[in-house]
């Protein structure tokens, strides 16, 4: 793992992974800094996220948190179509890899979920996390790590505090939106399309 971060605006991608190895979403993002919470990727309506079998372009505006430690990765949206604000992405070895152009980390199914409305905030894809477990054999002190953070998450989030306050990332949304970008270019497509570190 490296600490070098490319230049701020630059196009870079993140790439998930399953815990087997296999390819999961790979996303087309900007690098848009870091503050006490970790580095800050972006992704601009229109730029695309991908696994094998789905594909689609962002709708609206989202930036990603990337901690500086923690097994998880907060994305929050703007004016998404479902009013989802913001997805956790519970995760493993979440981390920058060698590559500056390049963070990766190995999906691990539970989420945490929170949309404006009625239905708030929640654990997602419990049934997911049960059937990959037993599927990928997921080291049982790996899985009482995790589930314990997506509850504590779950806490966090509701509770809106730093960095699941609006605040936060309302600040790297508006600096994302303030760039001039169009399609997807990256600086080297080489490493930038690499599926792993």
């Amino acid at each position: 793992m490296s600490d070098a971060r490319p230049a701020v605006g630059t196009p870079m991608i993140v790439q998930w992974r399953k815990w087997d190895g296999s390819p999961h979403w790979r996303h087309e993002s900007v690098y848009l800094g870091a503050d006490a919470w970790g580095d800050w990727v972006g992704q601009p309506a229109g730029w695309r996220s991908s696994r094998p079998g789905r594909d689609y372009l962002a709708g609206g505006p989202n930036v990603t948190l990337i901690p500086h430690q923690g097994d998880f990765a907060l994305t929050v949206n703007r004016g998404h179509s479902k009013g989802m604000r913001i997805y956790v992405d519970l995760g493993w070895d979440v981390r920058w890899s060698d590559d500056p152009l390049l963070a990766t980390g190995i999906d691990m199914d539970l989420d945490v979920v929170r949309v404006e409305g009625e239905r708030g905030t929640w654990v997602d894809d419990r049934d997911e996390w049960a059937e990959h477990s037993a599927r990928y054999g997921y080291p049982p002190e790996i899985m009482a790590r995790l589930e314990a953070l997506a509850l504590d998450l779950e806490e966090r989030v509701r509770a809106r505090v730093a960095p699941f306050d609006d605040a936060t990332a309302d600040r790297w949304l508006d600096l994302l939106e303030s760039f001039d970008l169009h399609g997807f270019e990256p600086v080297n497509p080489q490493n930038a399309h690499r599926p792993d570190a």
